[in-house]
């Protein structure tokens, strides 16, 4: 039987009552209304029944209940609109919202992890201790004072974690020790830049510990999870506070009162003793900061950077930001010819160029100087910064390629590989050759820190070229971590190798063989150059040290000091400096300025060298 015929009723059910003439009558004078559909004529009860088909006996817990109509108090106010059903049915009404007036969905709403548990009291007394030891370490510069500011931080991070029901991971531990152990650079060198450098690798590195992942996304935006945490952590933080102190307010005293009463006995008797000897009153000093009320808003300012910084720690290494569900749509694959024809040109163009490089190599300088008409330093001048850029770009280039050359086929996969990996051959012989022409501009006008620190960026650059070779033949699940850990690593090795000792070094090497020195900049550098510059003859040894001895006259606390600058001085105490007005002649540049390097306004031995250019 189809769904459009009609069903006569059962016996069971009652039929339908027919019209009284006077029902028909009222009718016939109405006029007629449509009607969506007629039912049947019914048969005259003369006429003999018609056999119906069984209906089939239908379960009682089967068949519907009638509707209970809701409360009018719960009834929706307004008409009403019907619902359709079936596969085209229009949504559920929803009432109109005015712009700017709905709910509000945060972009981080799906990165964000589960509500973090209380801070436990272990994390709250690391967070304190964090708090007051950069109140206290923090105001002679850095040294050792990172490391044991750090440490009471990573405690509070590591007990917020166990508190969440985190797991301590092989790569966490990674690179939580690779940021301790760039924290200790201060400790061991003098120089400015390295140290900054290293503090905000670690606190990269730091970042990377707390949120976990092995993504791009982890890699790049864990640092901007810990920004985020700023706010997060205090709110947090202060709700675990309320919630201890309810708890624990019935032993909140006795643990509070015998502290108080040891600190009231260390100052009494401490500041008695120091009175009574004044060895002890020097030693007192000397492992104590010096607090004054002048320096007081300067300490609640660091007592608030510690606070912060360590509750931030906390919070995210108790719920950090999920960077891995970041989600970005594929590159829309390209025919063969739109990416494998740009690739290939412009590997021509890479092997015509070391092709030159390497007649260069075997020819020697002097026929290319005179078919150039160039110098030998201007020629070494010129192309590093060009070559430098041209491996930036070829790292970008590669980038694209990957996003958008096709590996659905295994012939596409593999020319993929074979075009990528000529490229970056032929790359690695260009940062070679950027290299040996930052060699002969150093020959020629000696070492600075701008030269050595673009001198180790290639460095890096060519590591990074060889970590895309080897995720192209062993795959590059671990290449995001892999390249962090080389910066990490790179940077760390900058800072140990001292690279004012080596420009000192290496511009004291060029004066002994040539007799040229820029006396005004190695004078600037910081006291991991003392020892290379204590090699000078008088006077020019004075002349370079004086600045450098003046820097190291002041007193310094133990732990805002470096071994560096402890060694600098003992050499400066066994051989002093004797310097006296004129014996060094002008000064064409302030050598107290520090951040002074010679390629910031062309090169000083350029044009107007007072030695001659070789």
């Amino acid at each position: 039987m189809s769904d459009t015929e009609s069903i006569p009723p059962s016996p069971e059910e009652p039929r339908a009552a027919e019209p009284s003439p006077a029902d028909a009558s009222a009718a016939a004078s109405t006029p007629a209304v449509p009607k969506p559909a007629e039912p049947e004529p019914a048969a005259p009860k003369s006429a003999e029944p018609k056999p119906t088909e069984p209906t089939p006996a239908v379960p009682a817990a089967a068949q519907p209940k009638p509707a209970v109509p809701a409360p009018a108090s719960q009834q929706p106010s307004g008409p009403r609109r019907p619902q359709q059903q079936g596969p085209y049915a229009h949504p559920a009404y929803q009432p109109w919202v005015p712009p700017g007036q709905g709910p509000v969905h945060d972009p981080l709403d799906k990165l964000r992890p589960p509500a973090p548990a209380r801070a436990t009291s272990p994390t709250l007394w690391a967070i304190l201790a964090t708090a007051l030891l950069t109140a206290l370490l923090m105001d002679g510069g850095l040294g050792v004072n990172l490391l044991l500011i750090a440490v009471p931080a990573v405690l509070a991070a590591g007990f917020a974690a166990r508190a969440a029901g985190r797991r301590l991971r092989p790569w966490t531990l990674v690179w939580a020790l690779g940021g301790l152990a760039l924290l200790a650079v201060p400790a061991l060198i003098d120089a400015g830049w390295p140290t900054f450098l290293a503090v905000v690798t670690a606190v990269a590195l730091t970042a990377f510990a707390l949120h976990g992942g092995r993504g791009w996304p982890s890699i790049l935006f864990s640092p901007f999870g810990l920004a985020h945490s700023l706010g997060a952590g205090t709110v947090w933080t202060w709700r675990s506070m309320r919630a201890r102190a309810e708890d624990s307010r019935s032993r909140v005293g006795p643990v509070l009162r015998p502290v108080l009463v040891a600190l009231v006995l260390l100052i009494v008797f401490g500041a008695l003793f120091a009175g009574a000897d004044a060895a002890f009153a020097d030693l007192l000093g000397s492992l104590l900061p010096d607090i004054s009320l002048v320096q007081a808003p300067w300490r609640f300012s660091l007592f608030l950077l510690g606070l912060f910084g360590a509750m931030a720690v906390a919070r995210t290494g108790a719920a950090p930001l999920r960077w891995d569900r970041m989600e970005f749509s594929p590159g829309r694959a390209r025919a063969r010819m739109e990416w494998a024809l740009p690739l290939v040109v412009l590997c021509l163009l890479f092997a015509a160029f070391n092709a030159v490089q390497l007649a260069v190599l075997f020819g020697g300088y002097d026929k290319v100087l005179k078919e150039t008409g160039l110098t030998y330093s201007a020629y070494a001048r010129q192309g590093f910064w060009q070559l430098l850029i041209a491996t930036l770009l070829t790292l970008v280039v590669i980038g694209l390629a990957l996003r958008w050359a096709p590996r659905s086929d295994a012939r596409d996969r593999t020319l993929v590989r074979a075009v990528l990996g000529a490229l970056c051959v032929l790359t690695l012989v260009v940062v070679a050759s950027a290299l040996r022409r930052m060699d002969l501009y150093v020959d020629a006008y000696g070492l600075t820190r701008l030269r050595i620190s673009v001198a180790a960026m290639e460095i890096w650059l060519g590591v990074v070229l060889l970590l895309i070779m080897a995720a192209g033949v062993f795959g590059a699940r671990l290449l995001p971590r892999a390249v962090a850990a080389s910066a990490a690593v790179g940077v760390l090795g900058f800072g140990l190798i001292s690279p004012d000792a080596i420009i000192a070094q290496n511009n004291v090497d060029r004066y002994e063989r040539l007799g040229k020195i820029d006396v005004d900049y190695v004078g600037g550098l910081s006291a991991d150059a003392v020892p290379a510059l204590d090699r000078l003859p008088e006077p020019k040894r004075s002349c370079a040290l004086v600045d450098i001895n003046n820097r190291l006259i002041a007193d310094e606390s133990w732990y805002a000091t470096s071994w560096s600058r402890e060694r600098a001085r003992d050499i400066l105490e066994d051989r002093k400096v004797h310097w006296t007005p004129g014996a060094c002649g002008p000064k064409f540049r302030d050598v107290v300025d520090d951040d002074y390097d010679p390629d910031s306004d062309g090169d000083p031995y350029a044009p107007t060298d007072p030695y001659g250019t070789p």
